[in-house]
Order: C-alpha cells, then structure tokens, then sequence
C-alpha cells in the first residue's frame, strides 16, 4: 500500500479534509482538498449506547467494568485499553489491557462464528498499568506496562499458557507493539516526553526470550534517513534505555503502532502526530500533524492505531471528541465514529475481527469519568474490504 504524506490543510471543510504533498527539507506541498465527510459519510444521531455511526453500522456493549460478561461468570476488568482479535475456529478472540496499577493484566472475550459471546477469562494477572501492545504472528498477545522500567508480558490468548515476562525486551515505560514478519522484529513506542522508537531483534524469530533492543537514530528533523543503534543495557538502570545511544531520536509520547507493507506507522500525543517509518528505505516523516491543520481536521488526542484491509488506518482519540477518525490511503482524515456524554473518557484498543466486519474498542472510563466506569463495545457494518 502506498501512502501519501498528509501535511497541511489545503482547505476549511465540514467532517473531513483532504491532504498531500511530501514534506522534504521544510518544505510541504498541499493537494487541493475535498470537503465533505469520509469515505462512510456523515454520522447519524447517537443510538442507544451513545454512539454516533455512519449509516448501515450498528454498535451494541460486550462487557462493562466491575460486571459480569453477558453469558459468563466473569467479572470484566477496570480501565480497558489496548486490545487485539485472534481467530478461533469460525470464531474469534477479542483480548483487552487494564490500564490500573497495581493489579493491571488482561482479560480475553471469546465469540462464535455468529458473534454470540461464548466465555470470557484471565490471560494475565499481577502486572501494572497495562496500557497498548500488539500481537505477534505466532498468536500471542504482547501486554505492555506503561510505568518506570515496566516490562511486555507475552500472553496467551486463549488463556491456557502462563504469561511470560519479557526482559530482554527492555525496560522502560512501554506503550505499543507492533510485529515485522519480514524483518522478523518487533517495533516498541515509548509513552515519555523524551520518548524513543525501538526495535527489539529476536535471536530466534518466534523465541521473544533473548534478542537485541535497538533504537531509532535520526536527526531532529520531521523527515530524513535513519539508522538503528544497539542499546547497551536494556534494564534500563541506572541508565535510562532512551538516553543510553547517542544520536537517539527523541520523541514526545509514544503511543499507538501499526505495522503494514513495509510501513510502520506510530502516534505521538504530546505533539498530536503520527509517524511514517518507511522500511523499505530507511526513512521517516509525518503522516499526520495537527499543528499544521490549523484546526481544520477531526483528528485531535492521537492514541491508540490499528488498520484494515482496505489500507485505511483508523485512530482512537484520547481526550478530543471521543472519536475514531481515519486517515485514508488517498489522504482523506474524517471522524468514522463518536461517543457522546464521555468527555472524561478516552477511546482504546481499536481492533478488527479476523473477517474485518466487526470493530472493538473501548471507552476507558465510560460516562463516570472513573477507572471502573470503562465500557468495551463492538460496531458492526460494511467496512471498506
């Protein structure tokens, strides 16, 4: 999937705008823009959980923190963040972090092939503030920690293996995850102002118990080339995993990571940006940023990421307007979802079901404002193949 870079609003519209160019050198080049809402069209009014969809989707609540999973006996977990699907069988897995420190872990949601609940359970207890991660291609599900020289937990989705801590990984203030397959690594965001951008190299492929922590090198530029560099200690004490290589690049609170076709893709939500690692060449640039929008675009509170098939990434706000916006492959930035009556919440763990039709997420904090207040939901609708 090619990918343009979306710079600078060329225009003031309605629910979405329209970018382009390549910012090289300083210097961003905008496409004539197209008002008008996104490739789903305009939001109707909320329906009865609260939410405003396009037409032809529909949203119902899987589980609510402190009750019981509907047609289970298990309770669901406090402050839901990041998530991600898994099939199993004609079914599917959705997999959930708990944000809390302590007694963070995470909890799993199994459906059938009709999308009726069938258990829901434990994968890992005993860890703190587990925020983003990422799954792997061997069907785990990486769980991060997003505290001081926190650890990943590799889980088991299905709940039958113990989960394992990680260390090789390094330790530091973890955010998200995202897998290469065709590099055979593992890309890591780190949630500090002075963040840095890691790769973690498996000695085995598949085997995520010894490797080597690499971090980004660049120049502090929005664009250019960049390198890795092997950092020395990955205990991170007492020094700091992102102080230890010089020439490291710096950035302001990593957060969301999506890999897809030689792309990595990560949000910043100090700055409100996201990021474009080009693999194939080795170099980085802005695919979104709100400060050269001038407000002209839905997207603000960048977070958690994920992707569908069609290419299109879809974004969770944190804060904003407790919305899920996308960024098309031809540049189109517009709202696909919103909550109402949520504005101390923040939007988490967007994930596909393994056929695309279904979207999870939640809401971390619901409409209370409070960690045991977090509403996981599911919205259903023709997306974009």
């Amino acid at each position: 999937m090619e990918r343009r870079h979306l710079l600078r609003a060329a225009a003031l519209g309605g629910a979405s705008a329209v970018f382009g160019g390549t910012l090289w050198r300083g210097a961003a080049y905008a496409a004539p823009a197209q008002p008008g809402p996104g490739p789903y069209g305009a939001l109707g009014s909320p329906d009865a959980n609260g939410i405003r969809l396009p037409s032809g989707f529909t949203s119902r609540v899987i589980a609510r923190s402190g009750q019981t999973v509907d047609g289970t006996s298990y309770t669901w977990h406090n402050a839901p963040d990041g998530g991600a699907c898994y099939a199993d069988g004609t079914g599917w897995i959705y997999v959930s972090n708990s944000e809390i420190n302590p007694s963070g872990g995470a909890s799993a949601v199994k459906f059938s092939s009709t999308g009726t609940i069938t258990g829901a359970y434990r994968i890992l207890s005993g860890t703190r503030q587990n925020c983003a991660g990422g799954s792997t291609p061997w069907n785990t599900w990486l769980s991060c920690e997003e505290v001081s020289l926190g650890y990943v937990y590799e889980t088991d989705p299905w709940g039958v293996n113990t989960a394992v801590q990680r260390p090789a990984m390094g330790r530091f203030k973890h955010e998200a995850a995202a897998a290469d397959p065709v590099r055979q690594v593992i890309y890591l965001t780190e949630d500090e102002s002075n963040g840095r951008f890691y790769r973690f190299v498996p000695t085995t492929w598949g085997d995520l118990s010894s490797g080597t922590l690499q971090v980004l090198k660049a120049g502090s530029g929005t664009s250019g080339s960049f390198t890795w560099g092997t950092v020395p200690d990955p205990d991170g004490s007492p020094t700091s995993t992102r102080t230890q290589v010089s020439g490291s690049k710096s950035f302001n609170g990593g957060e969301g990571c999506h890999y897809a076709d030689d792309t990595v893709w990560f949000t910043t939500k100090g700055d409100n940006r996201v990021w474009q690692v080009n693999l194939s060449n080795s170099t980085y640039e802005l695919a979104y940023d709100d400060s050269l929008v001038n407000g002209t675009a839905p997207l603000t509170g960048v977070d958690n990421i994920t992707g569908a098939s069609s290419g299109d990434l879809f974004v969770a706000e944190d804060g904003g307007n407790m919305e899920i916006c996308l960024i098309t492959p031809d540049d189109v930035v517009a709202v696909f979802l919103r909550i109402d009556g949520q504005s101390s919440s923040e939007i988490t763990g967007p994930a596909f079901s393994p056929d695309g039709t279904r979207l999870y997420f939640s809401s971390q904090r619901g409409t209370s404002g409070s960690s045991s207040g977090g509403i996981t939901y599911e919205v259903t609708g023709p997306f974009r193949a």
